[in-house]
């Protein structure tokens, strides 16, 4: 079978829809995180902090996810993915764990 064969269009597709829901995944973590301050019996300054720094976490996987998903409508065919932005993605969902940590403690 010759690679002419083979829809270049269904990969990058997957991949794109691959990438909202792990962007909704993140967004339900985010908010699951902001629930669980609310509904301490009394919020304390440092669960403040994490919840504000797990916000600015959130846009920065949001940003990471858009710029990618964005690349990969634009460019035929999509190129890998640049390291910084993979490793952005790797630390926001590092920081989102570490931050959801010292919400629960």
């Amino acid at each position: 079978m010759s690679g002419a064969a083979r829809d270049p269009g269904l990969q990058p597709e997957r991949t794109r829809l691959a990438w909202r829901r792990t962007t909704l995944a993140f967004t339900v973590a985010a908010v699951l995180a902001a629930r669980q301050v609310v509904h301490h019996e009394e919020i304390r300054g440092g669960d403040l902090v994490a919840l504000g720094l797990s916000a600015l976490v959130w846009l920065g996987f949001l940003t990471v996810a858009h710029r990618r998903i964005g690349a990969m409508a634009t460019a035929r065919p999509p190129g890998a993915m640049p390291p910084a932005q993979a490793l952005g993605a790797a630390a926001c969902t590092l920081a989102l764990a570490a931050f959801a940590v010292a919400i629960v403690w």
